[in-house]
């Protein structure tokens, strides 16, 4: 076949033929390295960035440090977490402020239990469960005094049961009363000293 054609044509052919093997390497071989290339200065470009961002971070760890010493300096200096050594002594202490509020409001305190301490991170839980009678007035001054206390302490599940009323002897009918039972619990913080 290529016989028949003359020389210029034939040049053609080869022309062809040459277009085909030159596009045919361009496909195969140029066009991934170009496509390589390209993702590995995308690669360089974040793997840059991240550079950037880690010598950022690591030229401001003095001053995180400082602002983190700050923040333990400012939870010190605001006392939200009992200062005792032992969970023993922060237990009584509490025991105590709360027999004191409780008093100090007009209330009868009937009992208080130290509850299991729970720890979590470096931060110790100290419950107390607390029984007291009373009026409304009462109990709302002895809240008060103890959510306002320094260290901070937190009262939880609280239950409200007023008191029976006594039986007028004359007229027969229970008299109403003001008076209530109340439990709640009171929970206390500490750091744990390492």
């Amino acid at each position: 076949m290529l016989d028949q054609l003359n020389k210029q044509q034939k040049r053609w052919v080869a022309l062809g033929l040459l277009g085909v093997v030159v596009l045919f390497v361009i496909l195969i071989v140029i066009v991934p390295l170009i496509n390589a290339g390209l993702d590995y200065n995308e690669t360089k470009q974040d793997l840059a960035f991240r550079l950037k961002r880690y010598k950022e971070v690591i030229a401001s760890k003095d001053k995180v440090q400082a602002n983190a010493e700050n923040v333990k300096k400012q939870y010190a200096e605001q006392e939200y977490f009992n200062t005792r050594e032992t969970e023993a002594l922060a237990s009584a202490d509490l025991q105590k402020f709360i027999k004191t509020a409780i008093s100090a409001a007009g209330g009868q305190l009937t009992s208080t239990q130290v509850l299991p301490s729970k720890t979590e991170e470096d931060i110790t839980r100290i419950t107390v469960k607390v029984r007291m009678n009373g009026t409304i007035e009462h109990l709302r001054r002895a809240l008060y005094d103890i959510e306002m206390s320094k260290p901070l302490m937190i009262v939880e599940e609280m239950d409200i049961r007023p008191v029976r009323g006594r039986r007028n002897r004359k007229t027969r009918k229970i008299e109403p009363s003001n008076k209530m039972n109340v439990n709640f619990q009171v929970a206390s913080f500490m750091r744990i000293k390492s």
